[in-house]
């Protein structure tokens, strides 16, 4: 009875994921992905707005092999990225045809991950001047399109924020590397709590390279496609003054500016039972809030995401890339990522059974083999 049930329940599950599949490798329509010359400019627009610009395979395969066209390509100076539609630059990978890949052993759980890393790789390692215009959403996949760039322009209507730990994920696309690099623990609070910062305060935290209004955004764009082979110093000189011309929440004070110091405190614990521990002593009501988000985060994707961070400090990029391939294939071989999706994007009752359930059941073994070599497939960059 049991075995014919799981076989059942699989093959729902394979007549789903076909028909996600048949929906992201679709042609009908407007392109998921506009890819343009303008004058000496490459311009990628991500162009699925009625799922805030969700990022897929498809996308993926369309951008990669351009980017490295227009590296190479004499007649183009620089590239910018931006969203279509006003609500999202993008808002993460297409999560939810990665979870019934994942369920039925289908390789797009490898092949999305595999590929999405190796064109965040090309964005870092990117020869020519990479502009992100992140207006709106700017979450998972938005961040590992925009934030390895060279440019990053963030406008009061930015949303950034890395939510992985609340569907049983880790913080990805390199964010291994770029959030250990932010201000004392910044990155780590980042990553563990899922924080949002809005706005302005995406640039002060270091995310986002520079602020602009977003009513500035049409002719920031317009001077940067006009520029005759511009180098880094030029682009730098064009955005600080848009820069210096927006004036919306400049008044205002970081977020977290009078809660970084108990961040860097609380979050400098040698492990994630510390980081609890610490929260919970000290009694403040930012630690108490704190305390109460982390313990709705799967308990193994938090202890990965304190041990991906410490190690990320030290690598490169293609390092944490690699590091970050092995843990995405260990969170497909898991189960909180399928509960985590299900309990907030598919049934989205907010109630997820973490297994284990609590930090303290999460043994270093298994958050040891997370982390261990895939041999041959490995990510190769």
């Amino acid at each position: 009875m049991l075995k014919s049930l799981t076989s059942a329940c699989r093959l729902r599950s394979i007549h789903r994921l076909q028909r996600i599949q048949a929906h992201m490798m679709s042609s009908h329509g407007e392109p998921e992905v506009l890819l343009d010359k303008v004058g000496r400019a490459g311009v990628i627009t991500m162009n699925r707005p009625k799922v805030l610009n969700a990022l897929n395979l498809t996308m993926i395969r369309q951008i990669l092999p351009q980017l490295k066209k227009w590296e190479n390509d004499a007649e183009t100076d620089i590239v910018i990225i931006k969203g279509a539609g006003g609500k999202a630059f993008c808002a993460g990978g297409d999560i939810r045809a990665v979870t019934e890949a994942g369920k039925v052993g289908d390789s797009l759980a490898q092949d999305f991950f595999r590929e999405e890393y190796t064109l965040n790789n090309t964005i870092g390692s990117f020869k020519k001047p990479y502009i992100a215009f992140i207006g709106g959403i700017t979450m998972g996949g938005g961040v590992g399109l925009s934030v390895h760039g060279r440019f990053r322009v963030a406008t009061e209507k930015t949303l950034f924020a890395m939510p992985e730990t609340a569907i049983g994920l880790f913080p990805d696309v390199g964010g291994g590397y770029f959030l250990p690099r932010l201000q004392g623990k910044l990155g780590l609070f980042l990553a563990l709590t899922g924080f949002r910062l809005k706005g302005r305060d995406v640039q002060r935290a270091g995310v986002a390279t520079h602020f602009v209004d977003s009513v500035k955004i049409p002719d920031l764009e317009n001077e940067l496609v006009d520029l005759k082979s511009p180098s880094d110093a030029e682009i730098t000189k064009v955005l600080d003054s848009y820069q210096n011309q927006s004036s919306i929440d400049s008044d205002k004070p970081f977020v977290l500016d009078k809660h970084l110091h108990n961040i860097d405190r609380l979050f400098s614990a040698s492990s994630m039972e510390g980081i609890m521990q610490n929260l919970k002593a000290d009694g403040s009501e930012f630690a108490k809030k704190q305390a109460e988000v982390l313990s709705k985060m799967s308990p193994t994707s938090l202890k990965i995401t304190y041990r991906q961070l410490q190690a990320g400090a030290t690598l490169s990029l293609q390092e944490v890339l690699v590091m970050e391939y092995r843990l995405s294939q260990a969170c497909m071989r898991g189960c909180d990522f399928y509960e985590g999706v299900r309990a907030v994007l598919v049934d989205k009752d907010q109630s997820p059974k973490w297994n284990p359930s609590t930090l303290e059941e999460v043994s270093e073994q298994s958050v040891d083999e997370c982390f261990s070599s895939l041999g041959e497939k490995d990510l190769t960059l």
